[in-house]
C-alpha cells in the first residue's frame, strides 16, 4: 500500500542532508528526547490519582511509549530523513496527509513554547514569592522575552546551542534526583508518608481513586506526559550515526521511565494533601525532605530547564517549517538557513507565532475581561495550553 500510494521522493529528501551538518550524537538525541517528553510537572499533577499513580504510569508506558518507540524507530530506520511524521506520512498515504500530520506534529511546539513559560514563571515564583504577585499582563511579557531569547539561542551554530542543552539537561537530572533523595530522607526521619505509595489496594478498580473508567482521565494525562518520541527526528539528516536512532529510543525511554517513577514517589510521600497536584510541588517535596535552600536551589534548576526546553521545540519544530520550504509546501523562505547552517526563518517565524499566541494570552484577553489572581490565572492557562496540545498532538500520532 505505501508503496501504491507513495507520491515519489521529496525535495527535502535529495537536499536536506547536503545543508544541515551532521552534529548530533547519541547523548545528544537522548538530551533531546528527555527535554521534550519528560515534563516532571507532570509527576506532581497525577499525584490526585493517590497511590494509584503508579498503576497509571505503568499502563501508559506500557500500551504508549513503548509501541511509540519501536513504531518510531522502525519508520526513522526506513526513512531516516528530515521531518519524523511529516516525511513518514509522505512515504505511507501522500502529499496531502503527510502534510497535514506535519502540521498536528508542529502547533503543538508553538502552545508548548507558551506553556513552558507559565512553568518558568510558576518556578521562579516558589523561589522569588514576589515574582507570583505580578499582574498577568507583565507574565506574558516575560514569556514572550523568553521565547524570544529562546530563539536567538536556537539559531547559533547548533553544536554549541547543543553543548548547552546537554549540560542543563544534566542539571535536570540532579533536581529529580533530589526529589527522590527528599521522599527518603523525609521517611527516615521518622515521618509517615503523606500517601502510602505501597497501598497497593488503592488500585483496584472498586476503589474511589483505583483504576477505572471513572478515573480514566489520568491516562490521558499520562498520554501527555509521553507524547514526543519522534520529535528528535525532526532533525534525522543531523544525526551523526544511524544506529543513535534505536540508541536514543532505548536510553530516553528508561530514562523518562525512571525519572517519572522517583519523582512521583518523592512528592507522594512527602507533600500532603492538595498542595500535591501544584506543578512546583516538585520542587516543594525537595524543600520539605531536604530544607528550603535545596528546594529554592532546585526550583531555579527547574526553571533554568524549562527555559532551555522552550530552545528546544524551538529549534527541532522549525525543522518541519524547515522542510515545508524546501517541499514548497510553505514558501521557500521558509527553507533559508544562517550561516551557521540553521534554519534560522523557520525559528523566527514560529517564535512570533509563539509570541503572538502568547500576547493573546497573557495580555490582550486579561485586559478585555479582567485578570483574575496571577497564580490562578497561570494555571489555568498552563491547562488549557496543555489540553489542546495532548488533542492535536494526538492526531499526529495515530499515523504512528
Amino acid at each position: 500500500m505505501a508503496a501504491e500510494t507513495d507520491s515519489g521522493s521529496l525535495i527535502s529528501e535529495r537536499v536536506a542532508g547536503g545543508i544541515l551538518p551532521r552534529v548530533l550524537t547519541t547523548f545528544d538525541m537522548v538530551a533531546i528526547f528527555v527535554a521534550i517528553v519528560l515534563f516532571i510537572t507532570n509527576a506532581a499533577v497525577i499525584q490526585s490519582a493517590g497511590p494509584s499513580a503508579f498503576g497509571w504510569w505503568i499502563i501508559g508506558f506500557a500500551v504508549f511509549l513503548v509501541p511509540c518507540a519501536i513504531a518510531t524507530g522502525q519508520l526513522g530506520a526506513m526513512f531516516p530523513g528530515e521531518g519524523s511524521i511529516y516525511l513518514w506520512t509522505h512515504k505511507a498515504f501522500g502529499p496531502f496527509w503527510g502534510f497535514f500530520a506535519g502540521f498536528c506534529a508542529w502547533w503543538p511546539g508553538v502552545l508548548v513554547m507558551v506553556a513552558t513559560g507559565t512553568s518558568v514563571l510558576a518556578f521562579l515564583g516558589f523561589a522569588f514569592p514576589a515574582i507570583g504577585s505580578w499582574p498577568v499582563q507583565a507574565q506574558g511579557g516575560l514569556i514572550i522575552a523568553m521565547i524570544v531569547a529562546s530563539a536567538a539561542v536556537a539559531v547559533l551554530r547548533f553544536r554549541v546551542t547543543q553543548n548547552v542543552v546537554n549540560i542543563v539537561f544534566l542539571l535536570y537530572g540532579l533536581a529529580i534526583l533530589a526529589m527522590f533523595a527528599a521522599g527518603v530522607v523525609y521517611l527516615a526521619r521518622g515521618h509517615h508518608a503523606a500517601v502510602n505509595p505501597w497501598n497497593f489496594a488503592g488500585w483496584r478498580p472498586a476503589s474511589a481513586h483505583g483504576l477505572n473508567f471513572t478515573n480514566w482521565t489520568f491516562f490521558g494525562l499520562a498520554v501527555l506526559a509521553l507524547l514526543g518520541v519522534e520529535v528528535p527526528l525532526n532533525m534525522g539528516v543531523e544525526v551523526r550515526e544511524q544506529r543513535s536512532v534505536t540508541r536514543y529510543l532505548l536510553w530516553g525511554s528508561l530514562v523518562v521511565v525512571i525519572a517519572y517513577l522517583l519523582a512521583t514517589w518523592g512528592v507522594m510521600v512527602t507533600v500532603p494533601g492538595s498542595g500535591a497536584a501544584s506543578i512546583t510541588a516538585v520542587a516543594g517535596a525537595v524543600s520539605i525532605g531536604l530544607g528550603s535552600v535545596a528546594g529554592k536551589i532546585t526550583a531555579l534548576v527547574l526553571a533554568l530547564f524549562f527555559l532551555f526546553i522552550t530552545v528546544v521545540y524551538n529549534y527541532s519544530f522549525a525543522r518541519l517549517i524547515f522542510v515545508s520550504g524546501l517541499d514548497r509546501r510553505l514558501p521557500k523562505a521558509m527553507s533559508h538557513v544562517n550561516k551557521s547552517r540553521v534554519p534560522d526563518t523557520a525559528v523566527w517565524v514560529q517564535t512570533a507565532i509563539a509570541a503572538l499566541f502568547t500576547l493573546a494570552a497573557f495580555v490582550i484577553v486579561p485586559s478585555l475581561v479582567g485578570a483574575k489572581e496571577s497564580v490562578n490565572s497561570q494555571t489555568e492557562i498552563y491547562d488549557v495550553l496543555q489540553a489542546a496540545v495532548t488533542v492535536i498532538w494526538c492526531i499526529s500520532i495515530v499515523v504512528l
